[in-house]
């Protein structure tokens, strides 16, 4: 039997009666704030993906036997849009959070999708909400895509019934400030042969409790690390980037590789290509210890260090607390005050640039 994917065509579109006031930029913190709407799109293994629907923002009725709830079927997705100087609205390389959502969904044997078109869904339910797409630069409309299984049955199977769903919140910056880390090396993030590498709900909760308790002791973010030699891994829910010296005298830009453990970052991947375009310095993916950290900061070698998302962008790293010991890592020699060092900032303006259609790029995808 042939099931139907999901047709852009086929979107309806259901207006609010109560559009949200908008909000002075300075009062957006992240992910507090929503716009009017919602893009649903349902799920049955009969019939396949149902007619894409845009209503207003509200509750979800869900079974509370449903798979979501019970067996945390769940995967989700982070992008955004920015608003060009001429007032045109664009996303930054969409395609790879659709690729991304769906090796993630496969993992949990949700339904595949017809991604063309569900991107064209999310482009639909953006022009709808646009006038929530802030106008100042460094400001952004959030999106997140949402995909669960919905079939109230608690047989451990696999969810025959599922749902697409896409909310907006408009953000300003995330980490306007440099962060200080904490090394952990009682909990670890993700492991050989689990799911680090997915997006799934599953792997953030966990990570809650650690999180939390590093903030009471003064610290922003948990710098996870991996194994009796403290493989350096990601840093709170961002990937991890070190720029340094190393012990040949080469300057390289280096990250963790993508070894299953490791979120396959599309802001990791854009940095990473661009420091690669410049080609002034050796840009590696390759595994990096807290042992050779240290080592690299004691001996001068340290240039900078700094945490890379969607959300965030990039942020500057300051301080690693690592056994006990705090260890001040360099941002910029030249000005004490600065947030990010040369090369984040370098990165962060290059790729804000694109993102904001300042400069030309295949990356830019308009809405």
């Amino acid at each position: 039997m042939i099931v139907a994917n999901i047709d852009a065509s086929k979107l309806t579109k259901t207006l609010t009666t109560k559009p949200k006031a908008l909000l002075d930029p300075q009062q957006l913190d992240f992910g507090k704030n929503f716009t009017d709407h919602m893009l649903c799109i349902k799920y049955t293994e009969d019939k396949g993906w149902e007619a894409p629907e845009i209503k207003p923002y509200g509750p979800l009725e869900i079974d509370p036997a449903s798979f979501v709830l019970n067996y945390s079927v769940e995967t989700f997705e982070g992008m955004k849009a920015y608003r060009a100087s001429d007032g045109t609205i664009n996303l930054f390389r969409p395609q790879k959070n659709m690729q991304r959502l769906a090796t993630s969904s496969q993992r949990i044997m949700l339904p595949e999708f017809d991604q063309e078109q569900f991107l064209e869904c999310i482009k639909q339910l953006v022009r709808t909400d646009e006038r929530f797409v802030p106008n100042d630069y460094g400001y952004s409309l959030y999106i997140r895509p949402n995909f669960i299984g919905t079939e109230p049955n608690l047989n451990l199977k696999y969810s025959r019934e599922a749902l697409l769903y896409v909310y907006l919140s408009p953000v300003g910056p995330y980490f306007p400030r440099t962060v200080k880390l904490y090394a952990n090396t009682e909990e670890v993030r993700a492991w050989p042969g689990g799911v680090g590498n997915y997006k799934l709900g599953g792997n953030y909760a966990p990570a809650l409790r650690p999180a939390m308790d590093v903030v009471k002791k003064g610290y922003d973010q948990i710098l996870w690390l991996l194994g009796d030699d403290h493989y350096v891994t990601e840093v709170g829910t961002m990937n991890f980037m070190i720029f340094w010296i190393t012990e040949t005298g080469e300057k390289e830009l280096v990250t963790a590789p993508l070894d299953g453990i490791i979120l396959p970052g599309v802001t990791r991947d854009s940095l990473l290509e661009l420091a690669r375009q410049w080609g002034e310095f050796k840009v590696s993916e390759r595994k990096v210890t807290m042992p050779e950290v240290v080592k690299a900061i004691e001996e001068n070698r340290m240039l900078e260090a700094f945490g890379a998302g969607t959300a965030c962008v990039v942020c500057s790293v300051s301080t690693i607390l690592y056994n006990g010991k705090e260890y001040e890592v360099p941002v910029d020699p030249k000005d004490p005050n600065a947030v990010f060092g040369p090369l984040t900032k370098r990165l962060r303006d290059e790729l804000l640039d694109i993102q904001y259609a300042k400069k030309a790029s295949p990356w830019t995808v308009p809405v």
